[in-house]
């Protein structure tokens, strides 16, 4: 039994669980993140929890380009399992170095333009990567994300507007090569779903509100169609 003693009893557990695991240390993305910018570990967490609710229940979900995964654990609460790709070798050991065994998850490096990931799943996600793909690729990155789900799937992607670039700082807008207005996002992703839902976000607030005032913007698609048709 623990000799440190919290001065209100609810609070023990707290110690308990201090001693029996070792504390969560942070990824290389979110130490950087919480050394220059600690607001926008907000932001990032309430992409995330956003994603967890709109996939609550599937059985198998793919993040592509999880970069340290640090949210994907907020994911996880609500699904079955969570499978996480990045082509960056580095981020990808440093997830997998920090693996807790409570929390374990799939994570490997895997390039989305090389093509599909190798199995089905019923949702898939992608925060803050579309943005860095050339426009001359888009194309084949989203046909192998849809690729790799069901004929029921759902995907999620987020990325920053165009209209937030004029406020963003420089490490934020560096590789930032495709940022998006909410109606071009809904078009592109309208070639590969029936059905598009478009959502706006400013700090840690999603809404259905005017896109062209928000400095995020999500899709929720589902409804598979031919990834070549055109709308």
């Amino acid at each position: 039994m623990s000799e440190r003693k919290t001065r209100e009893p609810q609070y023990q557990f707290q110690v308990a669980v201090d001693e029996q695991r070792p504390r969560t240390t942070l990824g290389i993305m979110i130490n950087a993140a919480w050394d220059q910018d600690p607001r926008r570990l907000l932001f990032l967490l309430a992409r995330y929890k956003f994603v967890a609710k709109m996939l609550k229940g599937k059985a198998r979900v793919l993040e592509v380009g999880c970069g340290d995964a640090f949210g994907t654990r907020m994911v996880q609460q609500d699904v079955g399992a969570v499978t996480a790709v990045d082509f960056d070798p580095l981020f990808v050991q440093d997830v997998n170095d920090r693996m807790n065994e409570q929390w374990k998850f799939e994570c490997k490096v895997h390039d989305m333009l090389a093509g599909p990931v190798a199995g089905t799943f019923d949702a898939a996600y992608s925060l803050d990567v579309l943005e860095h793909i050339d426009p001359k690729q888009e194309a084949r990155f989203i046909e192998n994300v849809v690729a790799s789900l069901t004929p029921e799937g759902v995907l999620i992607v987020g990325m920053p507007s165009i209209q937030s670039q004029a406020y963003a700082s420089p490490a934020s807008k560096e590789g930032h090569i495709n940022c998006k207005d909410g109606e071009e996002l809904r078009g592109l992703m309208a070639r590969y779903f029936d059905n598009v839902f478009l959502f706006s976000m400013n700090d840690e607030v999603v809404h259905t509100g005017f896109h062209k005032m928000a400095h995020y913007i999500v899709t929720v698609c589902c409804g598979k169609r031919d990834s070549r048709r055109e709308v």
